[in-house]
């Protein structure tokens, strides 16, 4: 099952006309993942802080001749409840329908054990990981309540490890979270929610957080797009409240749909 969901293409224009919505889409795996959103048709609404860096996405979407995306810069640290409301109502005139969110972004502040855990860095991890994502997910549930293949996908993480503190917490929430949406929308109206822990890959925050890994021993983003493609799309059909967890990846493998590969 790995190794097909990490070797999955879909077909042409398989997300056309779609509206997918992705956070964390200025790098890493949100941004590899957008690009290929786009590549198969979807309008993608990139959401992210790094306003200059969702420009560089943007501007490799047009350039792709691929549909044109939107872009809106958000902070999940400091957005309020009533911004996210104001994005999915940009999203209901603008936009007319939303079919997708790829709840990706994430932060961790610092590894750290319990007893001495800065209070600041555990609510800003709180926030960020969690809160941020459920405001975002109950704005955004009226909308895809009208698709016809609504899908919500969650980028997770270890949760369990000694010193993951506020991070490990806050994504342990955020997988209870998915399982509920999971149970609540296994019915009409009808939204498909599945979970994904890709293992190591060489984004920023793998670098900043692990330094004592050689840059080059986890594989790249670019490189674990398939399962995101594959539970976004309509070949997942009713597939729903699956946890999907990848074995560490090894560092030279390529998607089987990357562009320039046989």
């Amino acid at each position: 099952m790995q190794s097909d969901l990490l070797n999955y293409v879909p077909a042409e224009g398989m997300l056309r006309e779609r509206v997918l919505l992705v956070t964390g889409a200025a790098m890493g795996i949100g941004k590899a993942v957008a690009l290929q959103y786009a590549r198969f048709g979807a309008t993608v609404i990139l959401v992210d802080k790094q306003d200059h860096m969702l420009e560089a996405v943007y501007d490799e979407i047009l350039a792709a001749g691929y549909p044109k995306s939107v872009i809106c810069q958000l902070d999940l640290l400091t957005a309020t409840a009533d911004a996210y409301h104001s994005l999915a109502l940009m999203i209901k005139q603008e936009l007319g329908r939303l079919d997708g969110l790829l709840l990706n972004a994430a932060w961790l502040g610092a590894f750290m054990p319990v007893r001495q855990h800065d209070l600041d860095l555990w609510t800003k991890m709180l926030q960020i990981n969690l809160q941020a994502n459920f405001l975002l997910v109950r704005a955004c549930l009226p909308l895809l309540e009208k698709s016809p293949d609504a899908a919500i996908v969650f980028s997770t993480d270890t949760t369990d490890r000694a010193y993951y503190g506020g991070f490990g917490v806050s994504k342990a929430a955020m997988n209870a979270l998915c399982d509920i949406l999971a149970q609540e929308y296994d019915h009409q109206p009808f939204i498909r929610v599945n979970r994904i822990h890709t293992g190591p890959v060489r984004t920023s925050l793998r670098v900043l957080n692990f330094p004592g890994e050689h840059v080059d021993s986890n594989v790249g983003p670019e490189a674990v797009v398939g399962p995101y493609l594959y539970f976004m799309g309509p070949d997942a059909g009713q597939r729903t409240g699956e946890a999907l967890q990848l074995a560490k990846i090894p560092a030279d493998f390529h998607w089987a749909g990357e562009q320039g590969q046989g």
